[in-house]
Formats: structure tokens, C-alpha cells, sequence
């Protein structure tokens, strides 16, 4: 693991309270996930919240899950951002 990784572990953990092999699992898992099946993306986004113990609106999880499988997921930190915190 390089240091960017590290540091960007180290800050889920602290900020989020998400283990590090937490995080691989997921991925492992969505390796192969057709992220243009609306259930797929909405188990994923479920998971998440679940792991970083956050609360998920229906609202905010729809445009969450929407966003994914349109394919309009924003292209900086800032706008990503914005949309998980709305």
C-alpha cells in the first residue's frame, strides 16, 4: 500500500469510522457488478451508509442510485461531495 492509500484509509477510519478491510471487501465484491442495474447500485449505496453508520434518506439514496446508473457522477471531490451531503 503507498502512502496516498494509507492516508486515504487512515482518514475513512478516522472521519467515518470505516475499517480498512471493510473497504476491500466491498470492492472485492463489486468487482464485477453491472453498476447499470438500479437494485445492484441501491444494495451498494445501502451498504455503505450502513458501514459508515450514516443515516440514508429514500430521497438522497434515489439520487445517489440515479446519479451511478445515468453515468452522472460528478468529476471532482467538491461536486461528489455535494452530492452525498444533500
Amino acid at each position: 500500500m503507498n502512502n496516498f492509500q494509507k492516508g486515504l484509509f487512515d482518514k475513512l477510519q478516522k472521519n467515518a469510522n470505516i475499517n480498512p478491510e471493510d473497504v476491500y471487501k466491498v470492492a472485492d465484491s463489486v468487482k464485477h457488478a453491472n453498476f447499470k442495474d438500479e437494485q445492484t447500485v441501491r444494495n451498494l449505496v445501502k451498504q455503505l451508509a450502513q458501514m459508515a453508520n450514516k443515516p440514508l434518506s429514500k430521497e438522497r439514496e434515489d439520487k445517489i442510485v440515479q446519479s451511478i446508473v445515468n453515468n452522472n457522477m460528478p468529476s471532482d471531490m467538491n461536486s461528489l461531495n455535494k452530492l452525498f451531503k444533500k
